[in-house]
């Protein structure tokens, strides 16, 4: 099981759908090579070097913040059930109840639509909240997923930095 790497004061909490086999294995969090959440983040201003898995606890040092909606690892997040993605829904509106995040921000459009039953989500900003969190919807930075490249991750990761840096 993967820590969640929470605290009080967060400006943003990266919650992802599920730990990968080899981020289960290691206990960190986007530990795949290919995966480009590290680089994304540091790409749109977030950090001001590339973290690397191993160094997840620095987060917090940048008042971010980083979680899963489902514990349970697997090889593609497409096998975890929907009742599994809609507790983990649950779940993560507790941890934005009890740390209050500036943002929250789950990286995965699909899971989000399925844990919080909003079938048209896009990513960005979300109408709704969190708990009494802004809601962000980031695409999924595995490199699984060809429709984002990099520029464009971190093109939506810098809306997200551009938008906390105004609240």
């Amino acid at each position: 099981m993967l820590p969640d790497i929470v605290g009080p004061g967060l400006d943003v909490l990266f919650c992802g759908i599920n730990p990968g086999l080899l981020s289960a294995a290691k206990g960190q969090h986007f530990a795949r090579p290919g995966n480009r959440f590290w680089p994304a983040l540091h790409l749109a201003g977030f950090t001001p070097r590339r973290l690397a898995p191993a160094e997840q606890a620095e987060l917090l040092r940048y008042g971010l913040g980083i979680t899963n909606l489902v514990a349970r690892p697997t090889a593609r997040a497409e096998e975890l059930t929907a009742e599994e993605l809609r507790a983990g829904g649950e779940r993560l509106t507790e941890l934005a109840r009890r740390h209050r995040p500036k943002v929250v921000a789950v990286v995965g459009v699909t899971a989000y639509r399925t844990a919080f039953g909003r079938k048209a989500a896009r990513v960005g900003p979300q109408e709704e909240t969190i708990a009494s969190s802004r809601l962000w919807v980031l695409p999924n930075p595995s490199g699984l997923n060809a429709h984002y490249q990099l520029p464009a991750l971190a093109e939506v990761f810098g809306r997200l930095r551009a938008e906390v840096a105004e609240l």
